[in-house]
């Protein structure tokens, strides 16, 4: 391990550690990651975080509720980087996703209780982007993992250099093979088709408790002798090759922002069926915005 720099040992960590994401319906002991990812993210103001956000999250919690809306999302909320939240939901196609997005724009109850519920939530927030995401399953091992019973998710995003990706589709190849002698490790790995610059991939790491991140630079250990010595120098080149730039967070789960299946709440009701903190008590006129996609 000395022979890298953490921050070049880093992605292959990330790369190999125990996860995948599924924010859609499905039986929480056989989850597999969704086809098509979309994300929204909402950067929240200095000091308007925490019980405040989660307040206003609710009436978009309640208002899919009361219309037993069958799409869900999870929300999860950053513990590194810049205060945001995030807003996932899965789809069989993006055919599907048009198809859930035009049902809410007729539906008009559902469509003025979600406009009443930006205008308030747009009040906490310095900006809010979205993106579309592509399940990559050449670039996943061992996919499936039991997302309701997961508490954090770690993160990576990666920057492939233009002209360079039969380098990453080389360097993800001999991850790959290396973390397959290796038991526990599996991941999932998102391309990003819109609202992010070509090349971009992500990689989702769920985690029971913080206590996986230590077994997971302990792993790294594993990896290098899985790799030896050759195959290390050959990865450092391919990584300074390939990849424009790296960058990890850690995200925990919010519960109280998500609007998750019966399945879900039957896994462990106890974490995905919180009290509910009450909506503003005063809603704004309707915005002028567009409610955030969650």
């Amino acid at each position: 391990m000395k022979k890298l720099t953490l921050l070049l040992l880093g992605p292959y960590l990330l790369l190999g550690g125990l996860g995948t994401v599924a924010a859609q319906e499905m039986s929480h002991d056989t989850m597999s990651p969704p086809k098509v990812l979309t994300i929204t993210r909402e950067f929240v103001k200095p000091g308007k975080g925490g019980m405040t956000h989660e307040k206003a999250e609710s009436a978009f919690v309640q208002a899919f509720a009361h219309a037993k809306w069958p799409t869900h999302y999870l929300a999860v909320d950053s513990l590194s980087g810049k205060s945001r939240a995030l807003f996932l939901s899965g789809y069989d196609s993006f055919e599907a996703w048009e198809k859930d997005v035009q049902a809410v724009a007729k539906n008009a109850t559902l469509s003025a209780a979600l406009d009443r519920a930006a205008g308030a939530d747009g009040a906490l927030l310095d900006g809010v982007d979205g993106g579309a995401f592509a399940y990559r399953e050449e670039y996943s091992l061992r996919s499936q993992s039991d997302i309701p019973h997961m508490r954090y998710f770690e993160i990576a995003v990666f920057h492939v250099r233009p002209g360079h990706e039969k380098d990453w589709r080389d360097l993800v190849k001999m991850v790959t093979t290396a973390y397959e002698k290796i038991p526990d490790a599996h991941w999932v790995t998102y391309e990003a088709i819109y609202g992010s610059p070509g090349g971009t991939f992500i990689v989702f790491t769920p985690m029971k408790s913080a206590a996986e991140i230590d077994r997971a630079f302990a792993q790294g250990k594993q990896f290098e002798a899985a790799m030896g010595e050759d195959g290390m120098t050959k990865l450092s080149e391919l990584s300074a090759a390939a990849m424009e730039s790296t960058e990890s967070n850690l995200f925990a789960f919010n519960p109280r922002m998500s609007y998750v299946s019966d399945d879900w709440i039957k896994a462990d009701p106890d974490y995905w069926k919180p009290k509910m903190a009450s909506p503003p008590a005063t809603a704004p006129k309707k915005s002028e915005e567009t409610a955030p996609a969650h």
